[in-house]
């Protein structure tokens, strides 16, 4: 998560009509960005700190969408979520930083609830409305409290698998109704990933205990790194990335479209 002073959006795009307008959402403080393509536009999901922090502590109650057709052009979308839209959840704070895809002609709003563990929106369109139509949190664990970050990845044979989690990297498989998973599995039907060169495999460069350098080209890996924040921040020329604007050693919450 990013704290409201240094939040906001920026995005860079290597290509051959040159960057966008930095920062992209210039009228809320905004942190997270979890892009998501269809029907070629992009669609941005992300958590919203408020202009006054309780506790001094992040607070965020709610998660706003925002698209563009160019990339840099772009259509606030406003709130699509809430935490009140999670009827189970008694949290008055914590909306961090969610994860939206499409399957099916439905999309899926995955939002973790900071110390309730994460729950799934359901919707007709990208920009909501959506709504809790499982009634009760996703993932059914004994460490609600890490259960953030999540995303989802759909393998070449269809089937989904949502990652997250803050320090420890967990998955499951999802069933085909994305809003529930194989519990035959695992603990429960939860996965946990270690964190080391045997899960990931070693890539070119230096790396450091803290941030080592690892592939990003094993596959599912791809999408599970930018959970756990292993990566310097970093562009790739022919690849979008958004991400919160920061302090130079901060960690990095992007989201990146190859």
């Amino acid at each position: 998560m990013t704290k409201k002073i240094i939040a906001g959006i920026y995005f860079i795009i290597y290509s051959f009509t040159g960057p966008a307008q930095n920062p992209i959402v210039q009228t809320h403080f905004t942190a997270d960005p979890a892009p998501m393509v269809y029907k070629g536009r992009v669609y941005v999901y992300t958590s919203h700190d408020e202009d006054e922090t309780i506790d001094n502590f992040f607070t965020m109650l709610d998660w706003r969408c925002y698209s563009s057709a160019d990339m840099v052009n772009w259509t606030d979308h406003d709130v699509v979520a809430s935490l009140n839209d999670f009827g189970w959840s008694g949290k008055k704070n914590g909306a961090w930083a969610p994860q939206c895809v499409e399957r099916n002609d439905k999309f899926y709003l995955y939002c973790p609830i900071h110390g309730d563990g994460i729950g799934v929106l359901v919707s007709d369109s990208p920009t909501g409305p959506f709504k809790d139509i499982l009634g009760k949190r996703l993932i059914d664990s004994d460490h609600i409290w890490n259960d953030i970050d999540p995303t989802v990845f759909v393998d070449e044979d269809g089937q989904a698998y949502l990652y997250w989690g803050n320090p420890t990297l967990y998955y499951v498989k999802l069933n085909e109704d994305m809003i529930s998973y194989d519990c035959s599995i695992g603990d429960n039907g939860i996965m946990t990933v270690e964190l080391n060169e045997k899960s990931f495999g070693k890539g070119k460069g230096k790396g450091d205990r803290i941030r080592p350098v690892i592939r990003k080209d094993l596959g599912f890996t791809k999408e599970t790194i930018s959970i756990i924040w292993f990566l310097p921040q970093r562009v790739f020329r022919n690849t979008s990335l958004i991400q919160p604007l920061q302090q130079p050693k901060a960690h990095g919450h992007t989201g990146d479209i190859s």
